[in-house]
C-alpha cells in the first residue's frame, strides 16, 4: 500500500503557500494527477491524501481528491482534509463520507494550530469514530516556519486514544522525530498504527527506528507509505529491503526480513477498516 498525497500542480513546479507573507514551505516535486497514478501502478491500493489549514492558509480540496480517487476507486481511496479549527468541520466531514465518498481524514495538529485534545477536535474524532473514518495524523511541524512543534508530539493522542478505543489512528512518518513516543502508542493502544513514509528516505533513522519496533514488538502495525511526492515506490521498498545493510560485519541488531516483508505486503484497508 502507498500513502501518498496529491495537488492540483503543474509538472515540474513547486508549491509555495506563503503563510506570514513569505515563502517558507519546502519546494513539493511534480504531484499531479497524472504522474501520482502512474506511481501507484506499482501498488495493489494507494491512499490520497487531502489537506486543509486555515491557519496555514493553505488546502488540498477534498472534492479534488475525490473526483481524482472517484475516477479509480478499484485502486485508490480517498481521506479528506479536516480542519478542526473552523465551525464547519463536522459539516464537512459528513458530506466526505457520505456524498464526496472520502473513507479517512487528514490532521496535522502541527500545522493546523490546535493540540490534540482541543474540544473542537475531540467532537471531531467522536464523529470519525462513528462513521468509522480513520485518521492519519502527520506530526512533522517543519513545513513552514509558522506549524507548532508543541503540538506535533504523538504522546498528545494518548488521550484520544482512550477516550475513543474504536478510532483507528494513523501516525505518519512513525512520529518521527518522536518515534519512541509512537512505538509507546503503538504497544499501548490496539488501534494505534503508523506509517513508514518520510523516513526511508532517511535510511539511518528508517534503520534505527525499525530496529526499535521490532524490538518492541510493535513491527506488525507499521504500514508502508511512500511518502510521494517526496520519494517513490521502488525507492521506497528498495530502502526498506536493505535497511540492514548498517548491521553488516558489526554486531548491531537486524530487522527479520519477513518483517520487513510483512510491511510491504500488510493489508493495511483490512486494518483500518476500510473494505
Amino acid at each position: 500500500m502507498d500513502l501518498g498525497d496529491v495537488a492540483r500542480l503543474q509538472r515540474g513546479k513547486a508549491l509555495r503557500v506563503p503563510p506570514s507573507g513569505k515563502e517558507s514551505w519546502r519546494p513539493v516535486p511534480a504531484a499531479d494527477a497524472d504522474h501520482h497514478w502512474a506511481q501507484s501502478s506499482l501498488v495493489d491500493k494507494a491512499i490520497v491524501l487531502g489537506f486543509k489549514s486555515k491557519y496555514l492558509r493553505a488546502e488540498i480540496p477534498n472534492a479534488y481528491v475525490a473526483e481524482y480517487v472517484n475516477r479509480f476507486p478499484q485502486k485508490l481511496v480517498g481521506f479528506a482534509g479536516i480542519d478542526p479549527t473552523e465551525r464547519s468541520a463536522i459539516d464537512e466531514l459528513r458530506v466526505a463520507r457520505a456524498t464526496l465518498r472520502l473513507r479517512g481524514i487528514t490532521l496535522s495538529p502541527a500545522n493546523q494550530d490546535f493540540h490534540p485534545t482541543d474540544s473542537r477536535a475531540m467532537r471531531l474524532y467522536e464523529e470519525a469514530e462513528k462513521l468509522g473514518m480513520p485518521i492519519l495524523i502527520h506530526p512533522m511541524g517543519q513545513f513552514s516556519e509558522q506549524s507548532k512543534l508543541e503540538f506535533a508530539r504523538p504522546y498528545l493522542f494518548d488521550e484520544v486514544a482512550r477516550s475513543f478505543p474504536k478510532l483507528r489512528l494513523v501516525i505518519a512518518q512513525l512520529g518521527h522525530p518522536w518515534v519512541d513516543e509512537t512505538i509507546c502508542l503503538l504497544g499501548k493502544h490496539n488501534n494505534v498504527y503508523a506509517d513508514v513514509s518520510g523516513l526511508l528516505g532517511r535510511p539511518w533513522q528508517a534503520y534505527n527506528a525499525l530496529v526499535s519496533a521490532h524490538q518492541s514488538q510493535v513491527i506488525d502495525k507499521l504500514l508502508f507509505g511512500s511518502d510521494f511526492p517526496y520519494t517513490v515506490v521502488p525507492d521506497c521498498i528498495e530502502a526498506l529491503y536493505s535497511i540492514n545493510q548498517f548491521s553488516q560485519g558489526t554486531n548491531l541488531p537486524v530487522v527479520p526480513r519477513e518483517s520487513l516483508r510483512g510491511v510491504v505486503e500488510r493489508d493495511a484497508l483490512g486494518l483500518l477498516g476500510i473494505s
